[in-house]
């Protein structure tokens, strides 16, 4: 985090719900000053009136960085206060899910620079993942000033043009509630076979945990990791020949909800 600059000319933040509270709460742990936050909220959460932040407070005049975090239905309402800021020096920086770069030009400016971000729900525990694109006047000091605000959430990379920021979306921005659905499901399975409902679940959250964990820690890939807990003719490998079918597993299913997650983001960003 560029705490010099911010420091400078200050940090706006548009809405802060769930995902603007995570952020917020990870900048402040990293040291950023509360007095150099300003945060425009209509409906503040307690905790946010006790982070000791500008609160719905009149704004600089020329902050360093503005971070929307609003519902993209908002949009509309929140951006115009904001516009005086545009074809400046302030970087803006969007989590919206669905809005375009250049749905932002067209009210800021085209001049304005731009960080388009799609995080993902992990980031309130420190554990997401975001991907970026700037437009064409964001240096590349401002994707690092991004980078570095964004990591207090979690990881960031680089897309290499906007149109990937929707199959971004149905991969990490979707992407957890898939993974929610293998918890409830998996522990229903145990359930089916007998287990107490508690157990199944304690069971199923801690294997997915786990496995996720040992999957971005190990050296080995995703595929020989399977491989290795495979054991010729076990338990596992009867599992995986259910689902590992090329018709009705995880191979095609993960296809299609990946598919039609990426062409509601497209949808979206029509309008």
């Amino acid at each position: 985090m560029d705490m010099q600059e911010i420091a400078a000319r200050g940090l706006v933040l548009l809405g802060c719900g769930k995902m603007g509270s995570a952020m917020l709460a990870g900048w402040l742990e990293g040291g950023l000053p509360a007095a150099l936050a300003w945060v425009i909220d209509p409906n503040p959460s307690d905790w946010l009136k006790g982070t000791g932040v500008r609160l719905n407070a009149e704004l600089p005049k020329a902050p360093g960085i503005v971070l929307i975090a609003v519902k993209p239905q908002m949009m509309g309402e929140a951006l115009p206060v904001l516009q005086s800021y545009g074809n400046g020096q302030t970087l803006f920086i969007s989590v919206a899910a669905g809005t375009s770069i250049a749905t932002y030009q067209d009210i800021l400016g085209a001049e304005t620079p731009i960080v388009r971000a799609m995080p993902n729900t992990p980031a309130a525990v420190g554990r997401g993942i975001t991907a970026i694109i700037g437009n064409a006047h964001a240096a590349p000091k401002d994707l690092e000033r991004a980078e570095g605000l964004l990591q207090a959430v979690g990881q960031t990379v680089r897309l290499d043009n906007e149109g990937q920021m929707d199959a971004v979306t149905g991969v990490s921005g979707s992407g957890p509630a898939y993974v929610f659905h293998l918890i409830e499901t998996l522990a229903a399975a145990g359930e089916a076979q007998g287990l107490p409902a508690e157990l199944a679940m304690q069971l199923a959250k801690a294997t997915v945990a786990g496995a996720g964990a040992l999957a971005e820690a190990a050296e080995d890939s995703p595929g020989q990791l399977r491989v290795n807990v495979t054991s010729p003719n076990g338990t596992t490998q009867a599992a995986l020949e259910v689902l590992m079918d090329e018709q009705n597993g995880f191979p095609a299913l993960l296809k299609r909800a990946v598919a039609a997650a990426t062409e509601r983001s497209k949808e979206l960003s029509r309008g």
